[in-house]
């Protein structure tokens, strides 16, 4: 008897003791609550040549194989033109970022204002600057840093960004918005689509063009093939950008062109204009650019007024058009479409953005020009024909994001940016769930050993009982 009410309690004991344990362990994982650590965002300022838009980018904490599964969250243009115009007061350039970053403060959490990451990547406007006036174009990016320096955001700095980085952001952009990285499955997970072909980007901007897409054979070597890593996986761009080729800059060469060829400097006749039309444009305004240098006359007297006088007439406003092209350059080889650039066959389809503002004057009387100039670079410049021309769709969003370098170009930057684990809020502490593992499976323990014990005592007595008995004289 006084064996048997240990050996119970004993086993009430250990029996409590795994329960517990169970019990605690089962608690502790059911119960957790895996906690995102929440949204990160991004700053892109997009500095063209004829306007600056600002676009503020999210994506969870946490990332899809190294790359942030981002989105676009708002847009702004900053009133006034592109940076490159302050060349002369690059101190007036910062007041009319004040509208849209005050906006883009209340957009983003307050608390997280150290942590967003400002971008600005200048292009083919701050391109032409550069080549033209270096010191200038430094007074430029200085006066945007000194800006950015006194907002709460954390500035990465203002680049100039290159003329293939801006076409293969684009294309990053259009194939990222049209699903050909990532996608869903029936988990909800994120996965690489199976077998999904990529689409090839076209970008008309003011001062620059760029066509991007993997070619056919993408063994074949082509100057202009940069490779990108998105979302774990390699691929091979073909990108080309034509400097001085974006729509502002071509109609400056198609109007000096014009006076070149015509008898007199101050009344020139642009068949591209509408009939009847009439403006005066000063000298300086299309033959001061970069890309007119070569057509600048030897009599160029920047503030002369030159009045251009409309006549509407199609074919010959086609013909001066196709005079922007040089066609002789390549020697009639097929992969060489003008200007002496190699470029592959295009393959797939193609999104186009255009960079064509709203209806004012400027725009509208040049609408002619736009679309003759359009034309020769999608058909003679870039080689498309019938049949690929079906291909090239003329989009300029995809759901509320636009289809501009900039998105491409945070997709990238995001690469850099360290991801942050999952936060796993536990029902115990750890330091408490641990301290009772340990209470209670050492309780178990010596409630174990305590019964070991008493079955050895036990065992013992029966034996020498058994001998007892042997040894009892009759």
């Amino acid at each position: 008897m006084l064996t048997r009410t240990p050996s119970v309690v004993a086993q009430v004991f250990l029996l409590l003791s795994i329960v517990l344990l169970i019990a605690i362990a089962v608690i502790q994982i059911n119960q957790q609550q895996i906690l995102s650590p929440g949204l990160k965002y991004g700053i892109v300022l997009d500095a063209g040549s004829s306007r600056t838009t600002v676009y503020v980018y999210e994506w969870p904490a946490e990332k899809e194989n190294d790359t942030g599964v981002v989105s676009q969250t708002f847009k702004c243009n900053v009133k006034g033109p592109g940076v490159s115009s302050y060349e002369s007061n690059p101190g007036a350039l910062a007041k009319p970022f004040d509208d849209c970053l005050n906006k883009v403060k209340e957009r983003i959490p307050v608390h997280l204002h150290k942590s967003t990451s400002v971008y600005l990547g200048a292009t083919a406007g701050m391109r032409l600057l550069r080549l033209q006036n270096e010191t200038a174009a430094n007074e430029v990016l200085a006066s945007i840093q000194n800006y950015f320096r006194a907002q709460p955001f954390e500035f990465r700095g203002a680049q100039i960004i290159t003329g293939p980085e801006e076409g293969v952001y684009g294309w990053i952009t259009a194939n990222y918005l049209m699903g050909n990285f990532l996608e869903r499955n029936l988990w909800r997970t994120w996965v690489r689509p199976y077998r999904k072909e990529t689409m090839g980007a076209l970008d008309l901007g003011g001062a620059s063009t760029q066509i991007s897409f993997i070619p056919e054979d993408s063994q074949e070597n082509f100057n202009s093939t940069l490779q990108v890593k998105l979302y774990g996986y390699n691929y091979d761009v073909y990108t080309h950008s034509f400097q001085c080729y974006g729509r502002d800059e071509a109609e400056k060469r198609l109007l000096a062109l014009l006076l070149q060829k015509s008898n007199t400097s101050s009344n020139v006749d642009n068949p591209c204009y509408p009939q009847n039309y009439n403006t005066a444009l000063t000298m300086k305004y299309f033959s001061g650019s970069l890309c007119t240098q070569s057509l600048r006359p030897a009599n160029y007297y920047p503030n002369q007024l030159v009045n251009f006088h409309g006549t509407g007439d199609p074919g010959l406003c086609q013909e001066m058009v196709s005079l922007l092209f040089n066609f002789t350059a390549c020697r009639d080889r097929e992969d060489c479409p003008f200007n002496g650039i190699r470029q592959p066959k295009v393959k797939g389809n193609f999104v186009l953005q255009l960079m064509l503002p709203k209806f004012e004057e400027i725009y509208a009387r040049s609408y002619c020009f736009s679309a003759n100039f359009i034309y020769y670079l999608l058909v003679h410049g870039y080689n498309f024909d019938a049949e690929t021309w079906p291909q090239i769709h003329f989009q300029k969003e995809v759901g509320n994001s636009n289809i501009a370098w900039s998105l491409g170009y945070m997709l990238s930057l995001t690469n850099m940016i360290p991801a942050e684990s999952k936060l796993i809020q536990l029902p115990l502490k750890p330091s408490l769930f641990a301290g009772l593992l340990v209470f209670l499976t050492a309780t178990a323990l010596l409630c174990l050993l305590f019964l070991v014990y008493l079955c050895i005592v036990s065992h013992n007595r029966k034996n020498i009982s058994r001998v007892e008995h042997v040894f009892i004289p009759e």
